[in-house]
C-alpha cells in the first residue's frame, strides 16, 4: 500500500471499521470492576446530574468523542456528523492527528468543524514525536488557529510507529519539549496514548511538566499495531505486530495508577469504552471524563441521528448505574464506596 498521509488516514478508517483490530489475550480490566447494588437509593432518577468539569468549565456530560480521524475525504463526513452531534449533546470533541493539516491543504475541511460545534470544547491533536521532526510552537499555534480548538492533545504511539511504514521513531528528549510547549502555546495541553496506556509514574512526569489532562487510552480496545499490520506488506513487521497484539496496560489499571500518582489533574478514561456502565466504573475509580472512539465510529459514517442515538444510550446507561448505587451526581459517583475492584 502507498503511504501518503491522506491514503494512510483513509486506510485507517477502512481497517478500523472492517477488520478485527482489538488486541488479543488482553482486556480493559472492566470485568474486574463491579458495583454493589443499592436497592434503596433515596434519590429521584430524574434529578440525577451527569454534569462534569473539564478544562475548568462545566460540561453537560463527562463524555469525550475520542480522537479518531481527519485528513481524508470520508473523514469530512465522519467529523461533521460527530461535531453536529457533539454540539447537540454537549460532548467534548477531540479530532484526529493534525500533521496532515499543516503539511497539505488537501482535506483540511475534515478538521475545521467549529462551525458545526460552536459551543463545545474542541481538542486538536498531534503526535508528540513530531516535536522531534520539525514541529514546534509555531506549527502548534497554526493548528490551534486553523481549527479554533480550545486545547491540544499530544499522542504517544511508539509501538504503532515501529510497525507503520516509514514510522517516526525518535522519541528522545520529548518530555523537555512537551514542557516547553506547555509554557508557550497559550492553551491547555494534554497527553494521550493510542491504546497501550499511560501508567501512573509516566503521568506524574507529564503533569510535573505542565500537562493539563491525561487521557490514559489503555489496552483492551483498538490496537494500532493490529491496524498497521493490515496495512503492511512487510512479513517481518506483520509477524512482529501479531506478537504485540497482547501488549499494553489495561485501561482500568491505568486509571487507578494515574489517580494514585496525580491528585488534581483531569483524567480521561479511554481505550475499550463501549457503554455508560463502562464509563461509570472508570469514573468511580478516579476518572473525570470518559472517551469513546471506535464504539461510535460506524454510526458516524451513517448520520448525525445515528450518532445521537448512541450518545443518548450511553448517557442513559451512566444514569442507570448511578441510580443503581444511589449517586445523585458525578462527584458522588467519584466518591462512592459501592465499587469493588478485584485486582
Amino acid at each position: 500500500m502507498t503511504d501518503s498521509i491522506h491514503t494512510r488516514k483513509a486506510e485507517h478508517i477502512e481497517i478500523t471499521l472492517n477488520e478485527k483490530v482489538t488486541g488479543t489475550n488482553i482486556s480493559t480490566g472492566l470485568e474486574k470492576v463491579q458495583f454493589i447494588h443499592n436497592a434503596l437509593p433515596e434519590i429521584d432518577f430524574n434529578e440525577i446530574s451527569i454534569e462534569s468539569k473539564f478544562l475548568n468549565e462545566q460540561r453537560p456530560t463527562p463524555f469525550v468523542i475520542s480522537s479518531m480521524t481527519g485528513g481524508a475525504a470520508f473523514a469530512e463526513t465522519i467529523n461533521r456528523n460527530l461535531a453536529i452531534a457533539a454540539e447537540k449533546r454537549g460532548w467534548v470533541l477531540a479530532l484526529g492527528s493534525m500533521r496532515a493539516l499543516i503539511e497539505s491543504e488537501e482535506h483540511r475541511a475534515s478538521f475545521q468543524v467549529r462551525k458545526y460545534a460552536p459551543n463545545v470544547p474542541i481538542i486538536a491533536n498531534l503526535g508528540a514525536v513530531q516535536l522531534n521532526y520539525g514541529f514546534g510552537v509555531e506549527q502548534c499555534k497554526q493548528i490551534i488557529e486553523m481549527t479554533d480548538a480550545n486545547a491540544l492533545v499530544l499522542h504517544l504511539n511508539t509501538i504503532q510507529e515501529v510497525i507503520q511504514p516509514n514510522g517516526d521513531l525518535n522519541f528522545k528528549d520529548l518530555l523537555l519539549k512537551i514542557e516547553q510547549l506547555t509554557k508557550e502555546l497559550g492553551v491547555p495541553i494534554g497527553v494521550k496514548e493510542v491504546g497501550w496506556g499511560i501508567d501512573g509514574n509516566t503521568a506524574k512526569k507529564l503533569c510535573d511538566a505542565g500537562i493539563s489532562f491525561v487521557d490514559v487510552a489503555g489496552a483492551g480496545g483498538t490496537s494500532w499495531s493490529q491496524v498497521e499490520k493490515f496495512r503492511s506488506n512487510d512479513p517481518v513487521k506483520r509477524a512482529a505486530a501479531e506478537t504485540f497484539s497482547g501488549w499494553g496496560n489495561p485501561t482500568v489499571d491505568c486509571v487507578v495508577g494515574v489517580r494514585e500518582q496525580v491528585a488534581n489533574t483531569s483524567i480521561v478514561a479511554s481505550g475499550g469504552m463501549y457503554t455508560g456502565l463502562d464509563a461509570a466504573k472508570t469514573i468511580a475509580l478516579g476518572a473525570d471524563m470518559v472517551g469513546f472512539g471506535r464504539s461510535i465510529l460506524k454510526e458516524a459514517t451513517l448520520s448525525v441521528e445515528d450518532v445521537m442515538t448512541v450518545m443518548e444510550t450511553k448517557e442513559l446507561e451512566l444514569r442507570m448505574a448511578m441510580f443503581g448505587i444511589g449517586a445523585k451526581d458525578i462527584q458522588t459517583l467519584q466518591a462512592t464506596d459501592r465499587v469493588v475492584y478485584h485486582r
